[in-house]
């Protein structure tokens, strides 16, 4: 056996016990949605069923709403990210590229927000929302989560933009581009890789909160996935698990469509922000 292939081999082997651990829930997760409700309870409990029954997806998808829930975590998600980046990326340039007073202090600021918790700031959020009359609005949760995230984004990025030469802008200055112009042209464009990066982490972060989004949505038509899901098992004398099972598994598929194409922005802009 050549040596690269022997060490591949051990290497594998070394990891295999962390792999199955990593996709054991996913398993059940899988096997609980394609199982027939009759052999959900079976005992002793077994991996074996008589048939794929796929149509535990379609009567998911109809009992319990989950294609609007599916719009309103996208829609919350996606809205929430974009104005987290349009605000932080003149943050993020501004404290990588210019000394003013205070600067530290303000990365110091943003430091120990991310060490507090949404949940401690529930209650107030809440009376927030509900003196402005926001309570039940996804626009509530677009702001909350946009706030909420917009630390971890300028502090992402900052350190991002630290990595790129500053010769670039200012040979764009030398030819006549203004700040503007040089920011927009030349050093965005540099940047995609470390804004897409943080772009994945802002949405998966919006995409699974549930504690604010349980309470400032009141009406089931307007939940997201977390909470819809939760929904069909809080309070329910009989649940049907394959149901929940079944929404879990496609609640999944966008974060993993999302990663999946965008992989080697992920990695690219890990490697930026790591090597300076």
């Amino acid at each position: 056996m050549p040596s690269k292939l022997r060490k591949s081999v051990i290497y594998w082997l070394i990891l295999s016990p962390l792999v199955v651990i990593i996709l054991f829930p996913f398993a059940v997760m899988f096997v609980t949605a394609v199982r027939p409700r009759e052999e959900l309870f079976v005992y002793p409990a077994t991996w074996w069923f008589s048939e794929f029954r796929w149509g535990n997806f379609s009567e998911m998808w109809v009992k319990t709403n989950f294609g609007g829930a599916l719009f309103n975590s996208l829609y919350v998600s996606i809205l929430a990210t974009a104005i987290a980046l349009l605000l932080s990326i003149p943050a993020a340039y501004a404290l990588s590229r210019y000394r003013f007073a205070g600067k530290s202090a303000y990365r110091t600021f943003l430091l120990m927000t991310q060490m507090m918790s949404p949940i401690v700031l529930v209650l107030g959020l809440f009376r927030l929302m509900m003196k402005f009359g926001l309570v039940n609005d996804h626009m509530s949760l677009v702001l909350t989560y946009a706030a909420f995230n917009m630390a971890f984004t300028v502090w992402m990025l900052q350190s991002y933009f630290n990595s790129i030469p500053r010769d670039l802008e200012e040979a764009a200055w030398m030819d006549g581009a203004s700040h503007f112009t040089s920011l927009v042209r030349v050093f965005l464009p540099l940047a995609v890789p470390a804004m897409v990066v943080t772009a994945i982490f802002t949405f998966i972060n919006s995409w699974n909160e549930f504690v604010l989004a349980l309470t400032m949505m009141r009406s089931s038509d307007d939940f997201t996935l977390p909470v819809q899901i939760y929904s069909q098992v809080a309070g329910r004398y009989q649940v049907e698990w394959h149901h929940v099972m079944a929404a879990t598994v496609v609640a999944t598929v966008p974060v993993a469509i999302v990663f999946s194409w965008l992989q080697r922005y992920l990695i690219r802009g890990m490697a930026l922000g790591a090597v300076k």
